[in-house]
């Protein structure tokens, strides 16, 4: 088994205020009530079924670990955030599912060389900030011949463009990390996992938000329970004229995506990846 290094104090600094910034708000309802559907579509993108023993890394509440034990693998769900866990659980027991849930830093996953058959992630691992040494992670626990899924907000789509919205008002990332919606472009993924892989299969889809009816509804939700926004507006209560102008940001963009008369809808990008690790 590789034995990931202690990280310097800086890096545990900055997993820490992931950590709380996770831990803010209520990303369970999120995943929940907005993207219910997507953990679903990543397990049987991957093909996961009876047997096979599964990998959710950084998997909140368990949006795609759930649904692959109810397909029958043997699922653990890592996740940075014990209060992400904790829901986690209580959300498996609801639908009688059985998963294992540790905490888990997505770049120094305390498993095995080769432990999994499949290693997933549903926009989860996007938000680790060095992103090859995930990636690295991801191809070491899977055994060869095993599968890779990631499902991650592209740069273009909806949240990509909320993050890039959000960037003048927080402080600026640490040097050598690198910003989440990366994630979601093929070449940067591919990239990331090089000759590793083979089979690679990608493709941009759409998952349809039917969550909020205005754009100061998505406005209100957000700043009440995803953990990125609220520490965003926390990172600057002080201010209130920078609090109004992200408020008119945020909400301009849910402006320019909402769509229907009679139901308001918003269609969010994403990119589905499945890859194969070699031999």
């Amino acid at each position: 088994m590789t034995v990931p290094s202690d990280p310097p104090d800086a890096d545990r600094a900055l997993k820490a205020k992931h950590r709380a910034m996770w831990a803010q708000g209520d990303y369970p309802a999120v995943a929940a009530e907005v993207i219910p559907d997507l953990g679903a579509i990543l397990a049987e993108a991957c093909g996961v079924g009876p047997g096979d023993r599964v990998l959710d890394v950084a998997a909140g509440s368990g949006n795609a670990a759930i649904p692959a034990a109810l397909a029958g693998a043997s699922v653990v769900a890592g996740d940075l955030t014990p209060e992400l866990l904790e829901a986690g659980r209580a959300l498996a027991a609801q639908r009688g599912a059985e998963v294992e849930w540790d905490q888990a830093d997505a770049e120094a996953l305390p498993y095995a060389d080769g432990e999994f058959d499949t290693v997933m992630s549903c926009v989860g691992v996007m938000f680790a900030p060095h992103h090859q040494a995930s990636a690295d992670e991801l191809v070491r626990v899977c055994r060869p011949g095993g599968t890779i899924g990631l499902l991650n907000w592209t740069p273009e789509g909806f949240i990509g463009q909320m993050f890039a919205a959000m960037k003048p008002y927080v402080a600026p990332p640490p040097p050598g990390t690198q910003p989440p919606p990366l994630w979601g472009s093929e070449g940067h993924v591919r990239a990331l996992l090089g000759d590793a892989v083979t089979e690679v299969v990608a493709r941009r889809q759409m998952v349809t938000i039917d969550r909020f009816a205005h754009p100061g509804e998505f406005l209100d939700y957000f700043k009440a329970n995803y953990g990125p926004t609220i520490a965003a507006y926390r990172g600057m209560a002080g201010d209130p004229e920078r609090v109004a102008a992200l408020d008119h940001a945020l909400t301009e963009l849910a402006r320019t995506h909402l769509r229907g008369e009679e139901k308001a809808v918003m269609e969010w990008e994403y990119l589905l990846l499945t890859a194969r690790k070699r031999g």
